[in-house]
């Protein structure tokens, strides 16, 4: 698509995410911005922003707000590499434009759920999303999206853009066997 750049992106999500208060009217708003950017991504995307590391999936900073009220980051899944379960604690919205990005959802089934409480987790297997190139999907905070997310073994690379309501630096990991969750540093490189 001539003439759409990152720029350009970058301007309707601070307007957007200006006008709208509900996380689901955000990512709403957000799709079309990100299926125009990730028609576009290799006319802006650099070789730092694309690099690969090999002990896991690579975050590669694209954007940041001063504010620290959006981040942008191109995500480089080589064969094998997943992330932990986890959630966000923020909106977001992620676009694929290579290869094909696996997602398994994870749902809180306690007895009696608190979203801040730490232990005494119970999740459950969701279904399975299959991202392909072009394909844009969402997530919003309360209930936190749980999920795995990754390549098997037995595919090409993928990457992926994440668009996110906030720096993303941290995220909690669930140990589902343990019934936890730990607040953690994402791992990133900054360019």
């Amino acid at each position: 698509m001539t003439g759409y750049s990152l720029g350009h992106f970058l301007d309707e999500c601070e307007t957007i995410a200006t006008i709208n208060e509900a996380p689901a009217d955000t990512v709403l708003s957000l799709v079309p911005a990100m299926q125009r950017l990730i028609s576009v991504a290799v006319d802006f995307l650099e070789p730092p922003h694309l690099r690969p590391d090999p002990r896991h999936y690579a975050r590669n900073l694209v954007y940041a707000a001063e504010d620290d009220s959006l981040s942008l980051f191109a995500l480089v899944w080589e064969p094998g590499q997943w992330t932990p379960v986890h959630d966000h604690g923020s909106w977001g919205v992620v676009g694929v434009f290579e290869g094909y990005l696996e997602e398994r959802a994870y749902m809180r089934v306690d007895a009696d759920p608190q979203p801040d409480r730490d232990h005494g987790i119970d999740l459950q297997r969701g279904g399975l999303v299959l991202l392909s190139p072009g394909s844009v999907t969402t997530f919003v905070p309360k209930p936190d999206h749980i999920h795995v997310t990754g390549v098997p073994e037995d595919r090409p690379q993928a990457v992926s853009l994440h668009l996110y309501g906030r720096m993303m630096d941290r995220f909690h990991a669930y140990d589902v066997a343990a019934g936890t969750r730990e607040l953690i540093a994402a791992p990133h490189f900054e360019n």
